[in-house]
């Protein structure tokens, strides 16, 4: 006879929602580890060039260490993380930016970091992110399924958005405190503890890839993927202006403003912050909101990430700028929901990461050219004219790509796509109900 214990206690709701399941759980887990720690470091690394006696050429020369390498790498980072297991990547890559960020560390403690050893040191961390955002995305892509995907990547975002906003905080705060280096020193250890929770992933429910005739040929297939749909093409032509622009505001001037007119590192990590809270409410209300053409709210929602630069390029009070980062958090994470739903739904998925690989490389192609040269860009045109240039840059491509029609058109529905070859936005079935459908959240480039 059964005892009340052994009977099924039908009032209790189980611990995790069904869709967060182990490796979703895990994923999550890890990248808002990561995010606690990286987003203190990025601006840890700037002040720490500026503690070292560096200008703002120099902290656009070491931001663009990091990126020329995550450029160079990105598209072989995708082609290999569709043919080995993902987890096998992300863990690597985590090892090598870990290793990289505790020598950057010790430098700053020691007090004489040279402007070579730094640019070094972040270009090693920039190579371990091109192997490591491909397979990431696809691992993440690939952890959901059905129609609970896009409330599972909503609160992904939610999460990780969240851990940005103390990560920024406390960083700043630390560096007003203690100095850079214990920052950098933070964040080689947060990348050991994802590393080590990433080693815990399971990919046996992924279908092994049938051998195929090489890198070049998984290359090729990637491509085909990508150049055959205009909405997808289009777009990351366009991020490759925004976030040049964007990220030269906001890695190289940023700091300068703070440092001379707002006070210092502690603002702009509160800052940084409000852009990370903005992320947070866009995930609430795009859990909720589900507009049929998503690209097309999405792309309306690009224009918005023109604020910090104008409110840089004044430059605003405090006050100001925090509210004009969180606005753009908000808009850029409305964005990154019809992202991460258009890629879900249409891209196969042993297509993944090379696709994501195209998307990486194309939208960050242009941002080491602009790291470098904003500051001579300061010295001929001025701080503020220069920031004005970034913010009608991003009002002028975005306006563009409103034009092309599988934009416009690219409708949300709630049935994933069989692999097939790519079809324009325009002959796609009707979706069904838009009301029935769930908010997908992503990982935006410039989060």
């Amino acid at each position: 006879m059964s005892t009340p214990a052994a009977a099924p206690r039908k009032g209790l709701r189980p611990r995790r929602p069904g869709w967060a399941g182990r490796n979703y759980t895990l994923l999550t887990a890890a990248t808002v580890v990561t995010n606690l720690g990286t987003h203190g470091a990025l601006i840890a690394a700037a002040f720490a060039v500026l503690e070292a006696g560096g200008d703002g050429g120099d902290v656009g020369l070491v931001a663009a260490a990091r990126t020329l390498p995550l450029v160079l790498f990105l598209l072989v980072g995708g082609a290999i993380a569709d043919r080995i297991p993902r987890h096998r990547v992300m863990v690597a890559a985590n090892a090598l930016n870990c290793v990289s960020q505790a020598v950057f560390a010790v430098l700053v403690l020691a007090g004489d970091p040279q402007l070579w050893q730094m640019m070094l040191l972040t270009a090693l961390c920039g190579t371990g992110q091109a192997f490591f955002s491909p397979a990431a995305e696809g691992m993440l892509m690939s952890s959901v399924s059905g129609e609970q995907a896009g409330r599972a990547f909503a609160f992904f975002r939610m999460a990780v958005n969240g851990a940005s906003i103390g990560g920024a905080a406390l960083g700043g705060a630390m560096i007003a405190a203690f100095g850079p280096g214990w920052v950098l020193a933070v964040d080689a250890a947060a990348f050991a503890v994802a590393g080590a929770l990433r080693a815990f992933l399971d990919v046996g429910h992924i279908a092994k890839r049938a051998p195929g005739g090489g890198l070049l040929s998984d290359l090729r297939e990637g491509w085909d993927e990508f150049r055959g749909r205009p909405w997808l093409w289009s777009i990351v032509a366009q991020f490759s202006v925004v976030v040049a622009v964007v990220g030269a505001a906001e890695s190289v001037y940023g700091p300068l403003v703070a440092e001379e007119e707002l006070g210092g590192a502690r603002p702009w990590g509160l800052a940084l912050a409000a852009f990370g809270a903005g992320t947070v409410g866009g995930a609430l209300l795009a859990m909720r909101w589900k507009p049929r053409r998503m690209l097309l709210v999405g792309t309306l929602c690009v224009f918005p990430l023109a604020l910090p630069s104008a409110a840089l390029a004044v430059p605003l009070p405090v006050g100001g700028l925090i509210a004009a980062m969180f606005v753009c958090g908000v808009a850029l994470e409305i964005f990154g929901v019809a992202w991460m739903t258009a890629l879900h739904q249409e891209i196969p998925e042993e297509k993944l990461s090379r696709v994501s690989a195209y998307d990486w490389f194309g939208s960050t192609a242009m941002l080491p050219l602009s790291t470098a040269l904003a500051g001579p860009a300061e010295s001929l045109f001025g701080r503020s004219q220069a920031l004005w240039g970034c913010a009608a840059l991003v009002v002028l491509v975005t306006a563009l790509v409103l034009l092309v029609p599988d934009v416009r058109n690219l409708t949300r529905r709630t049935k994933e796509v069989a692999a097939q070859p790519a079809a324009p936005a325009s002959a796609a079935p009707a979706p069904a109900d838009p009301a029935s459908a769930d908010a997908e959240g992503a990982a935006g480039r410039l989060g």
